[in-house]
């Protein structure tokens, strides 16, 4: 059975336990020899999907009890796998959702790490300094390396905290793992959304 989740800059596959990516240029030439259950937050691929009978697109088949408007499938299948904790999706948008015994209590987006490092580049060549992933948050900075590096950092991992309230912390996305360094209660866990989809794709007999 192959899955996929296409996100903003990459499609993500998942077959059989392997997980495998290709960009959105390549997936807009790809032509599935297969059934594909997919789910999609990219609007420059939603025509290609719905033309195509070999994507099987589960969004109309999930049901989460929920009152956020707008909540992306991505998302949704997320919190579908996971019941209880904090939900972060950290890839070009860093999504923060909060699960209480199957039900999503809210959530909020922030920009991703990617984003806010072109921001700092904006506003001033001397900013474009790139990010050091091995800074304590413990210390004040002493360059600019660590200052924006501080400065991207710390305010994600504040709101996580702020938002998880002694929750446990679940991790996903491209950034995902980078993050639990900073957590005590946090685990990564890079197949969530896939295995979202496969408890819909069972529950439905799909």
């Amino acid at each position: 059975m192959l899955l996929c989740n296409v996100g903003n800059t990459n499609a993500n596959f998942f077959d059989d336990g392997k997980i495998s990516s290709m960009d959105i240029a390549n997936f807009m030439s790809y032509v599935p020899k297969e059934k594909v259950y997919i789910i999609n937050v990219n609007e420059s691929v939603k025509d290609k999907i719905s033309s195509n009978s070999n994507f099987i697109d589960l969004e109309p088949y999930f049901e989460l009890e929920c009152d956020y408007v707008g909540l992306g499938v991505d998302r949704i299948a997320n919190c579908y796998a996971i019941s209880d904790g904090a939900i972060v999706d950290a890839g070009s948008a860093i999504t923060i959702d909060i699960m209480y015994q199957g039900v999503h209590l809210g959530g909020t987006i922030l920009p991703g790490l990617s984003f806010l490092q072109k921001a700092y580049s904006s506003i001033s060549p001397r900013l474009n300094v790139g990010l050091n992933t091995q800074i304590s948050l413990d210390s004040f900075p002493q360059n600019t390396l660590n200052a924006v590096s501080y400065g991207t950092i710390l305010p994600i991992v504040l709101i996580v905290e702020y938002m998880s309230k002694g929750k446990k912390i679940f991790f996903t996305g491209g950034d995902g793992e980078f993050f639990i360094k900073f957590f005590d209660k946090a685990i990564y866990d890079k197949t969530a959304s896939f295995r979202g989809m496969l408890k819909i794709i069972k529950e439905k007999g799909l």
